[in-house]
């Protein structure tokens, strides 16, 4: 019963030490997102299939998602 009081009271002064430590502050301000900005999304002219700016082949002012359906043209 004795070791079980010892055990508790280190326990207890163990997690006041560990609350007490804090991380040191961040220095630069703002953290940086590393997630990517948001893309508009256009429609694939052949099968209608929306996908991001990015990704998209133009032809003739259109978009299409792939080769395939840019050869075969708008649907």
């Amino acid at each position: 019963m004795k070791y079980l009081v010892v055990l508790a009271v280190i326990a207890v002064v163990y997690a006041l030490w560990r609350s007490q430590r804090r991380p040191p502050p961040r220095q630069g301000g703002t953290p940086r997102s590393r997630i990517a900005p948001p893309q508009n999304m256009v429609r694939c002219a052949h099968c209608g299939v929306h996908l991001p700016q990015g990704d998209a082949l133009w032809a003739d002012g259109r978009s299409y998602c792939c080769r395939a359906h840019q050869e075969q043209g708008p649907a």
